[in-house]
């Protein structure tokens, strides 16, 4: 649930731009009801307009036409009503200047315009210190980026294209773009908002990859059958990374280090076998995969879930197996060319 002072916030904003459209339809209203009237009091509509417009803004040239009494006395109503509709209006108008509405809208405008141009980006839901770490490592690693919260304060620190919004709802998800989206994480601070999330965005997406985190262990199981395809629970894979450092800090380093350092040359990288690849049905030891582009396969993973660690020469590769592999940027790019091709 978001502040107490960021909803009221957000209600001022709503409650100004209601107040700017019924006075810019009010001052309307005048305009087209004075024209009408002048019209009916044998104007031409030109003539009738200009009478209408000078008379509200008070500028005071004379009249097109001579007036009758019955002229006089719209023309005194006409300028009681409108000159204070005008007033309002200006005044409403300086104030979404003087506020910075109008670059606020101008600017959403444009956060809109540049997230509909996006497409297989990454949504992220939650702009806490999770959400923000999950951003700067996958905007590192050149994914666009696109993150929904409903405190419109704390998303003033995010760097990245932002929506104001609950990302439990099905139109701020779709704002996000989530129809041409590749993934969510779904990293609100309950897990019931998550469980919401990864229940709209698998319907509105059901090809999307649903990354949902957790704090209850008992909640795991839940969101796996809403549709998450991964679930994780921040608290505990602290506490593992924290053991592994303690048995085994060197190898714990070293995978630290290939997964989050973009200055390292090497990286760990995951690869599919599409259908129709060259290397379907090819063992591993007649792909040559190693000899043809210097990358390393470490793992594979079979289209059930499962692992092969280690594989051995002899192992067949198929479509829809997941390559786990190591190498140099150069060495993985030649090894995924080769995959494809």
């Amino acid at each position: 649930m978001p502040p107490r002072g960021s909803l009221c916030q957000t209600r001022r904003r709503m409650n100004h731009w209601r107040r700017l459209t019924g006075a810019l339809i009010a001052l309307s209203g005048v305009v087209i009801v004075g024209t009408v009237g002048y019209k009916m009091l044998g104007f031409s509509w030109l003539d009738a307009l200009y009478q209408t417009v000078t008379t509200v803004a008070t500028v005071g040239f004379r009249e097109v036409e001579p007036l009758s009494d019955v002229g006089k006395v719209f023309t005194m109503v006409l300028i009681l009503v409108g000159v204070g509709v005008a007033l309002y209006t200006f005044s409403v108008l300086m104030e979404t200047v003087v506020e910075g509405q109008l670059q606020e809208l101008l600017g959403r405008r444009r956060m809109n315009r540049a997230i509909a141009d996006l497409s297989g980006h990454v949504i992220i839901c939650g702009w806490g210190r999770v959400g923000r770490t999950i951003a700067e490592d996958l905007a590192a690693s050149g994914r666009g980026v696109v993150v929904i919260d409903s405190n419109a304060e704390r998303l003033e620190t995010a760097t990245h294209l932002a929506l104001v919004g609950d990302a439990t709802e099905d139109a701020v998800l779709r704002a996000a773009g989530i129809d041409r989206a590749a993934a969510l994480v779904a990293a609100v601070d309950s897990d019931a908002a998550n469980l919401f999330v990864t229940i709209n965005a698998r319907a509105l997406n059901p090809g999307l990859f649903i990354v949902s985190r957790v704090r209850s262990e008992s909640n795991e199981e839940k969101l796996r059958r809403v549709g998450a395809d991964r679930v994780v629970n921040p608290q505990s894979i602290g506490g593992a990374r924290i053991a592994a450092f303690v048995r085994q800090p060197n190898v714990a380093e070293f995978v630290d280090v290939v997964m989050h350092d973009r200055n390292l040359e090497f990286r760990l990288e995951e690869i599919t076998v599409p259908a129709g690849s060259a290397i379907d049905g090819v063992s591993l030891r007649d792909a040559h995969l190693r000899d043809r582009t210097g990358a390393m396969v470490l793992a594979l993973r079979a289209e059930d879930g499962s692992f092969t660690t280690n594989p051995s020469p002899e192992t067949p590769l198929r479509r829809g197996q997941v390559l786990i592999t190591i190498g140099t940027p150069t060495q993985l790019a030649a090894l995924e060319d080769l995959v494809a091709s």
